[in-house]
């Protein structure tokens, strides 16, 4: 069924009250839904370390500045790891995200549980009346949307349902300086530091003083424009990379930029302050260019090798959030966030490539193709080569290693996308949370902005052990060696104190045990056995399956700990599957990755996708915590998308 049709469904079901700790962007009033009533209401369920979440508040905007005056927008904060609980950080990341529409904090996922959320990002339509007509996973519904709530508005001026007018959003009050939400750190040669201002959408560059503001580059207006350093416009820079000199001298531009809300690379001339777009369409990577294919290795139209194309300005990118230069591989490394995927750029010929990473969500090592990362946005280059990642959605430390065989993946810390803490000592047992940033130090072991538990931990690769070099951080979202006094420094980017800071490395770090932890959500009761697994799917209006090579539809499914599922896992094509749950294993997490592909239309007269068609592929990832009932469900359905 296409995505806008759902509104004359007769099984009318009505909206849930929306329940929580408190409202945020109301000027302090609390809100219910009768007092929505009469505009059409979109919740979207997030939280805010979820890129895909960050996606949708971007894909939102339009929609709302178009119909401020009949569409209100609530944020349903839910979150997934324990910092996000946190009302001050909640605060903060409401205004680092920019976000212009009442939040509700439900920290305890009472209104996630109340509208049946099982996935970050969901998002349900609530109609004037106050009944639900639409609810959807994932990211990428701005075009059925963008149908349905021109449909309601004139369904509901006719029955006289909709009232017109401003709605209940309050903006806060700034709380930034100099600095707003910094994200990166690089060393110049001058002495001074090029920091990614992220939340003032524009690169400062600090005196030692980490105080001083010696110049800016970019407007401070969110965009994407090039040209001089006063006309240069960025969205939320994150990453920057320092060039070789003969390499630089040869591009034009000395530093790479990941300009992450553009899905773009950008390149700045030190020089003059000048900035110029090297890599990246802007189109975020849902858009293929082909056929879009899916088979059971999970690169799709990676093309061969992993190159994607020697044209870089034609590449669909996505949340770039870091960026290194990697001497072993000429190349500039890229971490990018919202595939779940490293990417490679060779300034010199231009190509874009996949260095690791199937596009997958979770942790899973190995051969680089096949393996699964899941939000990566830090990255540093070791004495060897080796590439060490933070991989946030995971809160891992994670390393790639660069051999004669080609490129292998593997974990140093970290066990699972629900697994985090606070933990030191044996890195087997050892847990971070939502790391960011990533330094490697003179002595070869790696100092981690450990950002969720506001500290810097270090790993040993020598000893495999885990220590903790500071506490007491707000946010660090990156953490530098500092060599230019006396002693090795670091320095840290805290993100959520708008600041740079010199910590010192102590001689005994400390070891700090506060526990390991799971994200809670509400545990799905399910019958041992036969488990049988739909996964909903309806192409978007003016699109349809792109069949012309087999089914265009897959599913991979896990689950952890392995022994769960003892029959029904890995990948094949099809939306539906039968699973065997283990009878001897009390509880666990199924992970289930849903894709499709469709292509653009109109159809030709045969009926055939025309020559050309723009094609897209879509992917939602769940993990269902489930446990054993005997009276629990033996079937289990689940919506790629579409609107029930």
């Amino acid at each position: 069924m296409d995505a806008h049709t759902t509104t004359t469904t007769t099984a009318r079901v009505r909206a849930s009250e929306l329940v929580g700790r408190n409202w945020l962007n109301t000027g302090g009033k609390q809100l219910d839904l009768a007092q929505l009533r009469g505009k059409i209401v979109l919740l979207d369920f997030w939280t805010f370390c979820c890129i895909n979440c960050l996606h949708v508040l971007d894909e939102l905007r339009p929609l709302e500045e178009q119909y401020k005056d009949v569409l209100v927008t609530v944020g349903v904060h839910s979150p997934k790891f324990e910092h996000e609980a946190d009302p001050v950080a909640l605060a903060a990341a409401v205004e680092r995200y920019e976000i212009h529409h009442p939040v509700l904090d439900d920290p305890e996922l009472v209104t996630w549980q109340a509208y049946a959320a099982r996935a970050w990002p969901t998002l349900v339509v609530v109609d004037p009346e106050g009944y639900i007509v639409a609810h959807l996973s994932g990211e990428g519904h701005a075009a059925g949307l963008a149908s349905l709530i021109p449909e309601l508005i004139a369904e509901h001026e006719a029955k006289g349902t909709l009232h017109r007018g401003d709605g209940p959003y309050v903006a806060p009050e700034p709380t930034a300086g100099d600095l707003r939400f910094p994200g990166k750190v690089l060393p110049l040669a001058s002495g001074n530091f090029l920091v990614s201002d992220t939340g003032h959408h524009r690169l400062v560059e600090l005196a030692p003083d980490l105080l001083t503001v010696v110049r800016t580059i970019g407007t401070g207006t969110k965009g994407h424009v090039d040209g001089s350093a006063a006309e240069a416009a960025f969205n939320e820079p994150q990453g920057l990379a320092q060039l070789p000199a003969g390499i630089a001298a040869a591009a034009g531009y000395d530093v790479v930029v990941a300009d992450s809300v553009n899905h773009r690379l950008r390149g700045v001339n030190l020089a003059d302050g000048s900035v110029t777009t090297v890599a990246g369409s802007g189109v975020q990577r849902l858009l293929e260019a082909g056929p879009a294919r899916v088979d059971a290795s999970g690169i799709g139209l990676a093309g061969t090798n992993g190159v994607l194309g020697t044209e870089p300005l034609d590449v669909a990118l996505s949340s770039p959030w870091d960026v290194v230069y990697s001497e072993k591989l000429g190349q500039v490394v890229i971490a990018m966030a919202g595939v779940h995927q490293i990417f490679g750029f060779n300034p010199t010929t231009g190509a874009v490539s996949i260095v690791a990473g199937n596009g997958l969500e979770g942790l899973l090592d190995g051969p680089a193709e096949g393996a699964w990362f899941a939000q990566s946005s830090g990255l540093a280059e070791g004495p060897d080569g080796s590439i060490w990642v933070a991989d946030s959605e995971t809160s891992a430390l994670r390393v790639l290693r660069l051999g004669e065989d080609g490129v292998t993946v593997e974990t140093a810390i970290g066990t699972g996308l629900f697994d985090f803490g606070f933990r030191d000592g044996e890195a087997a047992q050892a847990r971070l949370q939502h790391p960011l940033g990533v330094a490697v130090l003179p002595d070869g072991s790696v100092a981690i902005a450990d950002t969720y538990n506001g500290a810097v931990r270090r790993y040993d690769p020598a000893t495999g052990t885990v220590s903790t070099l500071a506490r007491g951080l707000a946010e660090p979202s990156d953490v530098l060696l500092d060599n230019t006094g006396e002693v090795p420094l670091l320095i840290v980017v805290e993100a959520n104190r708008h600041q740079l800071v010199r910590v010192a490395i102590p001689k005994d770090a400390q070891q700090v045990d506060e526990g390991a932890a799971q994200t809670q959500r509400p545990k799905t009761p399910v019958a041992a056995g036969e488990l049988a697994l739909q996964i909903r799917f309806s192409a978007p209006t003016g699109q349809k399956l792109d069949d012309r090579w087999g089914d265009p539809t897959q599913l991979k499914i896990s689950s952890t700990p392995p022994e769960l599922l003892v029959d029904g896992g890995g990948t094949s094509v099809g939306l539906t599957r039968t699973l065997v749950l283990s009878a001897d294993v009390p509880e666990g997490i199924l992970h289930i990755t849903a894709r499709a592909a469709a292509c653009d239309g109109p159809e030709t007269e045969d009926g055939e996708i025309p020559d050309h068609a723009a094609c897209h592929l879509y992917q939602q990832d769940w993990g269902i915590p489930v446990f054993m009932s005997a009276d629990g469900a033996t079937e289990l359905s689940l919506d790629l998308r579409g609107m029930d």
